[in-house]
């Protein structure tokens, strides 16, 4: 994508719901808590991973997804006296966001000066 950003710069990509899965499989490396709907990976996949997908991607497309709000929680900072918050977003949500960067980051990249 960044070389066809960088060749044609008014180039249109519409890839975003390509890239779910591969967004899937990057969340689910990076593991992590349940969101606010508290589903987790384990219940994605007990669903249907692909069933999943599908219906992330076509909230995605018809512009019907609506975010989850995000869960926060506390952790505790390094000196162990007190915590910081943390927001934890629901995977699906994280999927979309991943997806979304996976397209968008190569096409802005290439408009950026070497230097920057």
């Amino acid at each position: 994508m960044h070389a066809k950003a960088k060749e044609s710069p008014s180039f249109r990509f519409h890839a975003l719901y390509d890239e779910v899965a591969y967004a899937y499989e990057c969340c689910r490396a990076n593991g992590g808590a349940a969101g606010v709907d508290g589903q987790r990976f384990e219940d994605i996949e007990a669903y249907g991973v692909e069933r999943w997908l599908a219906e992330l991607a076509q909230g995605l497309k018809s512009r019907t997804y609506p975010p989850l709000p995000v869960q926060r929680v506390y952790i505790p900072k390094p000196d162990g006296k007190k915590q910081r918050p943390l927001g934890v977003p629901a995977i699906r949500d994280r999927t979309a966001e991943m997806a979304a960067v996976l397209v968008l980051e190569p096409i802005f990249e290439a408009d950026l000066q070497p230097e920057q």
